[in-house]
């Protein structure tokens, strides 16, 4: 019996949770709105027609509140003008219709109404902010994510959704109806007795104005508590991403104290937030005082001198009690409205960001045939006018190998960043092939060039997973086979994670952690060379290697370079010794370019740094001959 009522109502669920797909198509903005209100409005848009119904029902069910008040009182008066036998020959069957409206009807119209709000609003809403605000902060550029703590992008996409969900909420269940059920109450009482609405004007009046002050208030404090969340959640999570520096220079209280200072911030704006709340529920209280004393006093009294029945005595007392309990709920509905607008507020100063890094409107494929690429008077300071690259062009020809070294802050990073478009450049342009990157799809720009960058940070997947990133349709043996090449195979075999996981099943921890540098940037190695792009990045690809293990790996790297056009950056000068061309950076321009041969006869700057390193590192020798 249990399964079958279960399986009967399953459908009816599902027939709600569907009435809006979260995940409908919609037109991506580059610059969303950034007043709440348009921004509500944009994303309201495919529940139009949801809402529209849900203010009828809400209204609907605060009608029939009011009615069986109503009725209660009409039960009353009717009780006491017939005898028993006589009131059920006259009224039964108006009581057996009221009664089966009360058993069948009223309970279908109030699920109905729950249902509307519960399974089609409150899931789907927060789940459709949720996922277009991830898709928006997705497309912001490198740069917008290195200005601000990944702990407080992700807490502010998780909390906005809920808190717009509990605003739409409180807008259907607690607004619509209490509106709807005050103007019924005044409705009721005016067809009692005109004079038993002004009190209830009176008690209005004076609520609207404590609404009006403790709304005012609550906006504010809600965003600044709100704010203050975020922060320490940003510190926290910056605390547990960089636990090994942490603990390796031993800052275990300075950490403390650094997240306490936000701590001890978000309880003061909670405590300030909190006090609005507390003086409300006092002036409330006195109020709803006010309310009952006033129209059930008047109703009495209007009784007495006979110008009431005794129906309309209970009818009255009922609404103002009902009302006294009501305005507690509906004050913290309206104060919990706010407060979720005023997190929504705070979470769009992330999410409702514009794009500043965008595709050109008619932006196309990027169409590699050859590999090269013409760096011409290149300019880039970060908007700060100093430092980075400054007038640098250079010209890397198809299937060319340039090698790239430079002091720290000479710009080589700045170049790479540039080349992959995760900065627009300042001056000057960047062709691949005679085609402009700032004119091309960033995604077909980058699905042509791979990369291994010197943080070789995994994602907290499977090994597996990690290494078919770089290709996500290869198979199984195309993914073990790249793993072979970055001399990865042997390690990822003996891996096993907590959760009993083995090999290239097993989970590599967040940005890689669980497992050594050196593992980390073969892994990257190998899904790099699945990708097998025809540009390819090589920032420090060997720093987390030892040096039998770089040994072991070169003549891969030489292989995967084979007919691809390469830019490696190098401290080991033993890595790019090989290379076609060398060029040396300083100060954010070429000082120098030529073969390995062609600057050491220079004697220049990669001579001095050959000289320095001679000797160190496998194959120098040999490359030195």
């Amino acid at each position: 019996m249990h399964w079958t009522v279960v399986k009967a109502i399953v459908p009816m669920f599902r027939f709600f949770e569907k009435m809006v797909d979260p995940y409908v198509a919609y037109p991506e903005r580059d610059t969303p709105p950034r007043r709440l209100w348009p921004f509500l409005w944009e994303l309201s848009q495919p529940f139009k027609k949801l809402f529209l119904i849900t203010a009828i029902m809400s209204i609907i069910v605060a009608v029939v509140e009011i009615w069986l008040i109503y009725y209660m009182g009409r039960l009353v008066d009717l009780l006491s003008e017939f005898e028993p036998q006589e009131f059920v020959t006259e009224y039964g069957w108006e009581l057996a219709g009221v009664a089966a409206f009360i058993l069948i009807l009223r309970p279908l119209v109030q699920g109905f109404d729950t249902a509307l709000l519960n399974n089609a609003i409150l899931p789907n809403f927060g789940t459709l902010i949720r996922w277009r605000a991830h898709r928006h902060v997705l497309r912001q550029s490198v740069g917008w994510f290195e200005n601000d703590f990944a702990g407080r992008i992700a807490n502010r996409i998780m909390q906005t959704p809920p808190a717009a969900g509990d605003a739409i909420f409180q807008v259907f269940d607690a607004i619509t109806f209490s509106l709807a059920y005050l103007a019924g109450a005044a409705f009721l009482l005016w067809q009692a007795d005109i004079r038993l609405v002004a009190p209830l004007l009176v008690w209005f009046a004076l609520y609207a104005w404590l609404m009006k002050w403790t709304m005012s208030r609550v906006g504010p404090a809600s965003k600044a508590s709100s704010d203050a969340r975020s922060m320490t959640t940003g510190r926290v999570v910056d605390s547990y991403t960089n636990i090994h520096s942490v603990k390796l220079f031993a800052h275990h209280d300075s950490e403390l104290d650094y997240a306490k200072d936000a701590i001890e911030h978000t309880r003061r704006t909670f405590a300030a937030e909190m006090r609005i709340y507390t003086t409300m529920d006092i002036m409330l209280t006195a109020l709803n005082g006010f309310l009952v004393v006033a129209v059930v006093g008047w109703g009495v009294l209007l009784w007495v001198q006979g110008s009431a029945s005794v129906g309309i005595v209970a009818a009255a007392t009922a609404l103002t009690l009902r009302l006294n309990a009501m305005t507690g709920w509906i004050m913290w509905a309206l104060t919990t409205f706010f407060r979720s607008l005023g997190v929504v507020s705070e979470g769009m100063e992330t999410i409702a960001q514009p794009i500043s890094l965008v595709d050109n409107p008619d932006a196309k494929n990027l169409e590699l045939t050859d590999g090269k690429i013409e760096i011409q008077n290149l300019r880039h300071h970060y908007g700060r006018g100093s430092g980075g690259l400054q007038n640098v062009s250079l010209t890397v020809r198809p299937g060319e190998k340039i090698g790239l070294i430079g002091r720290s802050g000479a710009g080589k990073s700045t170049l790479v960043k540039l080349l992959l478009r995760f900065y627009d450049t300042e001056g000057g342009q960047i062709l691949i092939d005679g085609q402009d990157i700032c004119d091309v799809r960033q995604d077909s720009l980058r699905a042509h060039i791979g990369m291994v960058a010197q943080d070789s940070s995994l994602l907290h997947r499977s090994v597996r997973e990690n290494i078919l990133y770089g290709r996500p349709d290869a198979t199984e043996d195309e993914v073990i086979q790249a793993a072979r090449r970055a001399e990865a195979h042997e390690f990822i075999h003996d891996l096993q994670d907590p959760g009993g996981r083995s090999g290239y099943d097993a989970e590599v921890g967040e940005r890689g952690v669980k497992l050594s540098g050196g593992q980390r940037q073969r892994i990257a190695l190998a899904r790099v060379i699945l990708k097998n792009a025809p540009i390819l990045v090589l920032d420090e690809a060997t720093s987390a290697l030892d040096s039998e293990v770089e040994a072991a790996i070169q003549d891969t790297l030489y292989g995967v370079m084979e007919g691809k056009t390469v830019i490696a950056i190098a401290h080991r000068l033993s890595t790019i010794a090989r290379m076609d061309r060398i060029v040396v950076l300083e100060d954010g321009q070429i000082a120098e370019d030529g073969t390995h041969e062609e600057l050491l006869a220079l004697n220049g700057q990669y001579a001095g740094f050959w000289a320095r390193q001679s000797g160190g590192f496998i194959g120098t020798e040999e490359a030195a001959e």
